[in-house]
């Protein structure tokens, strides 16, 4: 267990107090959870390279922490609750989880039908920059929660959600047909 990977079981153990912050309305809590939870993302990243870290686990556990992170927030702050002042709209989270089912469903047919190397599924630009941009957004959703902050910021950041999210899942996609014509 690398100092790269702790991190990231950290984080993937952070979740769960996330969500409860969330049910129970503590959106300061969960601010600072969820913005832990970034800082320690590009953390352990880091940490990998810099010290030369990388390992098939932490290559496995990272992004499922991501996921796990993103998808409870999106799930959790699209749900209404009294005294909320914004909420993520639920067409936003489907669109975000149809997007990232898809990529599970074309990378395992890839992995499996074609026996491609997982190294041929690594995120591209489009998908982090994506991955930010959904992390920025419910960042200021929980902050407008918490704190307060214009809706035309977190209105803002919600669209480009739903731009860079289409334009990743559409390149993601267009990679995996690459990878299956060149397969073939």
């Amino acid at each position: 267990m690398t100092t790269a990977n702790l991190i990231t079981l950290i984080r993937i153990i952070a979740v769960p107090f996330f969500l409860v912050s969330i049910l129970y309305k503590d959106y300061k809590l969960a601010f600072f959870l969820f913005l832990f939870a970034g800082i320690t993302d590009s953390l352990d990243g880091f940490i990998a390279r810099f010290f030369h870290q990388k390992t098939r686990l932490g290559a496995v556990m990272d992004p499922i922490a991501d996921k796990l992170m993103l998808s409870t927030a999106y799930i959790a702050l699209a749900i209404p609750r009294e005294g909320e002042s914004y909420i993520i709209p639920i067409w936003l989270t489907i669109l975000i989880l149809s997007r990232d089912i898809l990529i599970v469903i074309f990378v395992v047919i890839q992995f499996l039908i074609f026996d491609s190397s997982l190294e041929n599924f690594m995120p591209s630009v489009w998908g982090k920059i994506t991955t930010t941009m959904q992390i920025a957004y419910a960042l200021a959703v929980l902050f407008m929660n918490s704190f307060g902050l214009p809706a035309a910021i977190v209105g803002a950041l919600m669209w480009s959600v739903v731009v860079f999210t289409i334009i990743s899942g559409t390149h993601y996609l267009w990679r995996s047909r690459d990878i299956e014509i060149q397969e073939i």
